[in-house]
């Protein structure tokens, strides 16, 4: 069987498990959003929809935050994790989107990656998620399950993230890269997997996962 062959079958695979794709991070805008991904990093997704209700009561738009100390916005976000890195990249992106961009979130993908605290894979997630342009947010968890199902080589999320691209129509990304998570987390988790139990590892896996 081919890579693409591979391919094709997972995605179907994914498709008949999580025909609905909700988005787990909760967020009203892209402003939001764009929080919510900064706060996701090393952290839960579970954990930040706890935290950012408290910090949307607070600010919820780049001008309310802009007004805020960075210690107030570190003490809501402590839970997080980088709370001192976090909190200090929400007050200062605030700040730019104010003086910048007319306290909007820009749907360009250069420009969310000079963002304090906002990387690659963030800003793919807000370019898909929030402004519905295509994009294939790679997260450690989707480099995994790439390597595992030899769908890439896994020597680095950029290059896992072209692969996909190159595998996949470009019109399945936003969605695909959500199913591959919802996947992950209920059915290939990092510890604890039995491929053997898996519905992709058991007819896809790379074959060492199985010694």
């Amino acid at each position: 069987m081919s890579r693409q062959e591979k391919a094709d079958a997972i995605a179907q695979i994914l498709e008949e498990l999580y025909p609905e794709t909700p988005i787990p991070l909760d967020h009203s805008d892209p402003y939001t959003l764009l929080v919510a991904v900064l706060l996701s990093a090393q952290c839960t997704d579970e954990r930040v929809n706890k935290v950012t209700p408290d910090l949307f009561a607070l600010a919820d738009n780049p001008a309310d935050m802009a007004q805020q100390s960075v210690e107030d916005i570190k003490a809501i976000i402590r839970p997080c994790g980088l709370s001192p890195r976090k909190s200090q990249a929400i007050y200062e992106l605030s700040n730019i989107l104010v003086d910048k961009y007319n306290g909007e979130v820009p749907a360009d993908m250069a420009i969310l990656e000079t963002l304090p605290g906002v990387g690659h894979k963030t800003a793919s997630v807000v370019m898909s998620q929030a402004f519905g342009e295509p994009a294939f947010p790679v997260d450690t968890h989707i480099h995994r399950l790439a390597y595992r199902w030899t769908l890439s080589t896994g020597k680095n999320v950029e290059k896992t993230e072209r692969d996909l691209k190159k595998l996949f129509p470009r019109e399945t990304w936003n969605k695909l890269h959500l199913q591959i998570i919802f996947f992950g987390r209920e059915y290939c988790p990092a510890r604890g997997h039995d491929p053997h139990q898996c519905p992709i590892c058991s007819k896809y896996g790379r074959k060492t996962l199985f010694k």
